[in-house]
This record gives structure tokens, sequence and C-alpha cells, in this order.
């Protein structure tokens, strides 16, 4: 009988000792779980640091017994605390965590609010583009283009607070301070005064607390209050100072780099595959026109830009992995997975895996045609995550993604710039080592 009478201990994997070395000898977590799942199968014991027992599943089908688990580790989220107040959103109690996450989702899923911010984001993507256009090459686009991502979501989070570009700046490079110390830390030794270092960042948080709540005020004053922002819908909720302070914060981390990422790899792919960039470019082209830019309707006619984005992020996911906790004895297949068991998802060893993606290194943007899609399973392709704790951002982050790769393809042939080494990295989001370099060659359209 399917897991009767197989203890955790009998799931293979690697030996108890050593696991931080290993991660490390592969080159990152990310790396370490493509070669225990090539190694022990779909279902892996390892050794995780912050849990006592960790099980990772690479296989879509079983990945739908903990599809429901709405709780994640909280030893693994601990880094986040000192930034919030009101407890770690991340590893609320479902009983908690239900009811925020439907507010967040009436916000970032929502067609009104994405079409009510899209102006402003297609002027922050022309600003970059001419930029781009009046700088000498290379451009280094995750650079650029994690900029270009931490400042739409600072808009789109703080929306009428930020009511010049003197305050966005300021609020982006507080953010930015405070990322350096509290995810920094988690993957190299600290370095300089500690004092001081805590000083900077405490000046930093109390900035960005402070503006969240002068623009948690000015909607509490207004009438009018456009209920698109995110702080004008937490508000309108009845969520505490304190909750919408942290959920602003979150909201900031959670999207920082992860666009910019996205489309950083995806152009990095489209350089790499003439023929497929011309087909996404072509389209664009006949999409728009004779316009510079897409409006939020022509989204939905960007068909082939849409696989092609989807296709980057299969081969390199933004987040390649998350975690939940198991609050109940579940059953994986063969085995026996006790309560309180940490579940890891490899979303790079998931979207790799040979079963469901055939050729699953090689660049194919028809694998996301709507007929290849009818037959996959759900959850073999889960670049946000999957269940109550997937990620609420998910449709902002493909429109947000759509527009700048719309407006850049439109603008420029990209090429990567000579005597460069690509090595995909972990650093909360997956990075490459040394960014990605590229020329830009200013395109005149079909």
């Amino acid at each position: 009988m399917r897991g009767d009478g197989i203890t955790p201990e009998q799931i293979p994997g690697p030996p108890a000792e050593g696991g931080v070395e290993a991660i490390a000898a592969a080159g990152g977590l990310h790396n370490y779980q493509l070669r225990l799942h090539a190694e022990y199968g779909p279902v892996v014991r390892f050794p995780l640091p912050g849990a006592d027992l960790a099980v990772s599943v690479a296989d879509p089908l079983l990945l739908e017994a903990t599809a429901k688990i709405n709780k994640r580790p909280d030893k693994l989220f601990e880094f986040l605390a000192p930034l919030q107040e009101s407890g770690n959103l991340q590893t609320l109690p479902a009983d908690e965590h239900v009811p925020w996450r439907k507010v967040m989702l009436s916000v970032l899923a929502g067609r009104p609010s994405h079409e009510a911010h899209f102006a402003r984001f297609t002027e922050l993507a022309t600003e970059l583009a001419d930029r781009w256009e009046g700088q000498p090459p290379p451009v280094e686009l995750q650079k650029d283009l994690s900029a270009l991502s931490l400042r739409m979501i600072c808009e789109y989070a703080l929306g009428s607070g930020l009511a010049s570009e003197e305050s966005a700046g300021r609020v982006v490079s507080a953010f930015e301070t405070v990322l350096t110390e509290h995810l920094g830390r988690l993957y190299q030794p600290e370095t300089g005064d500690e004092d001081e270092r805590a000083a900077r960042v405490e000046q930093a948080l109390a900035y960005l607390r402070a503006t969240v709540d002068q623009v948690i005020a000015a909607h509490r004053e207004s009438a009018e209050a456009d209920r698109s922002d995110l702080v004008a819908a937490l508000a309108a909720s009845g969520e505490s100072p304190a909750r919408i302070r942290d959920t602003v914060l979150m909201t900031l981390l959670a999207a920082h780099h992860t666009t910019g990422v996205a489309i950083s790899w995806t152009l990095y792919l489209l350089a790499r595959h003439p023929d497929v960039a011309k087909r996404a470019a072509d389209e664009v082209d006949a999409v728009l026109g004779d316009r510079a830019v897409p409006g939020y309707g022509d989204l939905k006619r960007l068909t082939y830009l849409d696989m092609v984005l989807k296709e980057a992020m299969r081969l390199y996911p933004p987040g390649p992995y998350g975690a939940r906790e198991t609050t109940e004895d579940l059953v994986l297949g063969d085995y026996a997975v006790p309560a309180g068991t940490t579940i890891f998802y490899p979303f790079w060893a998931v979207h790799m895996n040979p079963d469901h993606w055939p050729d699953p290194e090689v660049f194919d943007p028809d694998r996301f045609t709507p007929e290849a899609s009818a037959g996959r399973h759900r959850f073999a392709y889960i670049p946000f995550g999957l269940g109550p704790r997937s990620c609420e951002g998910a449709g902002l982050a493909m429109v947000e993604a759509e527009l700048v790769l719309a407006t850049l393809l439109r603008r420029f042939d990209f090429r990567l710039a000579s005597e460069q080494t690509i090595e995909p990295i972990e650093r909360f989001v997956l990075w490459a080592a040394d960014d990605i370099r590229m020329n830009l060659t200013p395109r005149t359209p079909a």
C-alpha cells in the first residue's frame, strides 16, 4: 500500500552530515537540488539549514498532495523578522493569512489596478530605453532592470506618496540599504563596523515606515483616494498601520528584483536565439503599428512574447525554490511524511523534469502554445509557486515584464558582449553572477 511502513528516514537522499558544505560545493542550493533529483529521483530527503527534516519534491504529480498547505517554515523565514513589526507576514498562521491574502489579491491581481498604473510604468520603461540609447555599450542588464523593477513597485505600492522624483529616489535608496544588510548577510560574511551598519539600517527603516505612514494618512483624509493603490486598499480594509507598513515593505522585498531578473534572462535567451528574437520583435511591430510603446490592451495580443517570457522563466525561474511545512501527516507516492516536515519546492528542478519537459535544457517558446499547454500538468510550471502561499503579484509581474520587453524589443537588437561567462547563482533570486552585459543596436521597426 502506498506510503505504508516507509519512514521519512527511508526516503532516498544524501548523508545528513555536511549539508552546508555540499550546497556550497554545488554552487548553491539551486544547483544542489538539480543534482539531488538527478541522483535520487523525484522525492529526496536532504539536510537543510534551519529545518529538522526537509523533503524535496520535483514531480508535479506528487506536488498535488501539497497544494493546500498554508504554512511556511518559521525558521527558514526568521531573517525577515527584523523588517516587520506586526508579525512575520511570510509565516502568518492560516487564519490570519487567508483574509490578508484576499485583500492583497484584490489589488495585485486586478485589471483595474494594473491599468491604472500602466501609463506610469510605460514612462519608466521609456526613460530606461532613452538612457540606454544615449550611453556607450555595453549595458548591464540586471543592474539596470532591477533598478527599474524596484522603481515600478515603489510607485505601485506607494502611489501618490511618491510625489516627486527626489522622494522616489530616497525610497529606493533606503530600501536598498535595508536589503544589503538583511539579505546580504545570508550569503556573505559581515564586514565593517556592526554598530554603524545597524544605525544606518534603522535610519533607513524609519524613513520607509514614515513615508508609508504619510501615504496612509493622505488616503484616509481623501474621500477620493484611488483604491487601485496597494496602500489605499489596505487602509480601506481596516488593517492596522503596522500591518500596512509591513505589507508594503514585504511587497517591495518580493518584487524588487524578480521582474527585472526575469526580463534580463529573457533578453539573454533572445540574444542567443536570433530567430526567436526576430519572431518576437516582428510580433511587437505588427501589434504596435506606428506606436513606440504598447497600450495595456495590446498585451493580450502579444501572444508569442508571452510564450517567450514563460519559457525564459521555466529555464531561469526568478525565485528558484520555495518551502512549506506539513500540518498533518502526508503521503507522497510511496512515502509517508509526518506533520512538521519541511516540504521543499525546487522550482528549477521541476521545470527541468524530462518526464514533463522533453529536452528540458532547450529554449523553445512553442512549449507554451495552447495546444502544448493543454496536456501538461498544472504544477509542471510553477515560477510563482503554488497553493495558498503562491505569489500574489504574479499577474502584476507579467504585465510589467511584457510591457518592458515590448518597449525594448521595439527599439533595440540585443547582442551579448564578448568575453563574459554567464553563471546563474542564487541570491534570493536567480542572478547571473557577474551580470549580463549586452550590446544594443537601434532597430528600425518592420
